[in-house]
């Protein structure tokens, strides 16, 4: 379980995260959403120890900054941040060894085989297209197989199939018990199976709430979003204009049946 209580964190005068506080279950799929600007990757940051804040962070009954709970949590940012003079396989190694891990060699082959970079193990960081790049900051995230996964806008610059296989991949991980935790502003790219939403907003909360709470008011994510970002009841949008595209068609089919 990871838990934020009340972290707040200012760059100078600005506010950049106030009095934020939620709970990440064990084996969930949390997505963190909201505009840009709202927080969400300095919340992220401060979670993984990058940043002084003010708050408490928990990682299974230890603090966010000790050497146990870094074991347990794993993080991939939004932008990459690779070594020029390290081809892939090192970066892959590096890591590797950063983290102890024993018999990691087919783990690696397996995460460069789905990420298609396994015809890329000789190439350098900085010959890297920056789609490969992100796949290659996709795979250093993934090999440490962390109990927690932090990721930041993880589908940017990523090709379709990519796309693809990287929520297959989260899926895979949620169904093996690994807590997740996705930050992003484009709600088409989380539309794999969640059970949670947070959505942020000038630095604070706005809402937490299940995927099942959602569905029972008979909203979508996206619903849910422009309501409580722009005060928009997009279901009520709907309802003026004549209702979805699918009951548009209904009703058309009504009418030629008639």
């Amino acid at each position: 379980m990871l838990e934020v209580s009340h972290v707040t964190k200012k760059y100078g005068k600005n506010l950049a995260c106030n009095d934020v506080s939620f709970t990440l279950e064990p084996g969930s799929l949390t997505v963190l959403l909201g505009p840009n600007g709202a927080g969400k990757s300095t919340i992220i940051k401060s979670i993984i120890g990058f940043l002084k804040y003010q708050g408490k962070i928990m990682v299974n009954g230890y603090p966010n900054k000790s050497s146990e709970a870094r074991r347990m949590v794993g993080y991939i940012p939004e932008l990459p941040s690779l070594y020029p003079t390290l081809t892939v396989i090192e970066h892959m190694e590096f890591i590797a060894r950063a983290y102890k891990m024993t018999n990691y060699k087919e783990r690696i082959e397996m995460l460069l085989e789905r990420f298609e970079m396994a015809d890329k193990k000789k190439k350098f960081g900085d010959e890297l297209s920056k789609g490969m790049q992100q796949k290659l900051n996709l795979c250093i995230g993934l090999l440490p197989n962390p109990d927690i996964i932090l990721l930041d806008e993880p589908m940017l610059g990523l090709d379709p199939h990519a796309i693809k296989e990287l929520k297959n991949y989260i899926e895979e991980m949620r169904q093996a018990g690994k807590t997740l935790f996705i930050s992003t502003h484009i709600i088409d790219s989380v539309d794999m199976l969640w059970d949670r939403t947070i959505i942020m907003q000038n630095g604070q909360v706005k809402a937490n709430v299940s995927r099942s709470e959602i569905e029972g008011q008979g909203k979508s994510l996206e619903d849910l979003f422009f309501e409580v970002t722009e005060g928009i009841d997009a279901s009520s949008v709907r309802a003026a204009e004549g209702g979805s595209d699918e009951e548009k068609a209904e009703t058309v089919k009504e009418g030629e049946a008639e």
